[in-house]
């Protein structure tokens, strides 16, 4: 399966938190929400961020060892669609600047604000609800 994911996660404290070359950033408690893609297998990259034991690699992996991934969403596409959802998340939630996009010339992947707002913001995308429970 190819496509992209947002992960909602939980931060349970505030946190300085290193993250790689972005260097040390301020998180508040509260939720996030990060978008990716996967265009080489889309529930193995889910899966990869669930586990709690991994090689840091990504933004992302810094921010996962301090806090819980506490929905995901996904859609399946040929083609990248992360800074398309980047883009309209932007619009509806506080984004934590170069955060996941040193790809890309987006403004952030990681957008914090309330769970309903994140929420909310995420039943506009036409996105499936991923069960955390389930093995790929």
């Amino acid at each position: 399966m190819k496509g992209s994911y947002l992960l909602t996660i939980e931060l349970k404290n505030n946190q300085i938190i290193p993250v790689g070359k972005l260097g040390k950033i301020e998180f508040k408690k509260g939720y996030y929400v990060y978008v990716g893609s996967a265009l080489n297998g889309l529930e193995q990259r889910i899966e990869r961020h669930l586990r709690k034991q991994k090689t840091i690699h990504w933004h992302i992996d810094y921010l996962l060892k301090h806090s819980e991934v506490v929905d995901v969403f996904y859609k399946e596409n040929n083609i990248r669609e992360e800074c398309d959802i980047a883009k309209k998340l932007d619009t509806q939630l506080h984004s934590i600047p170069d955060f996941g996009c040193t790809d890309c010339q987006c403004k952030s992947h990681l957008f914090c604000g309330s769970y309903d707002e994140i929420i909310n913001a995420t039943n506009k995308l036409n996105m499936k609800q991923y069960h955390i429970d389930e093995k790929s």
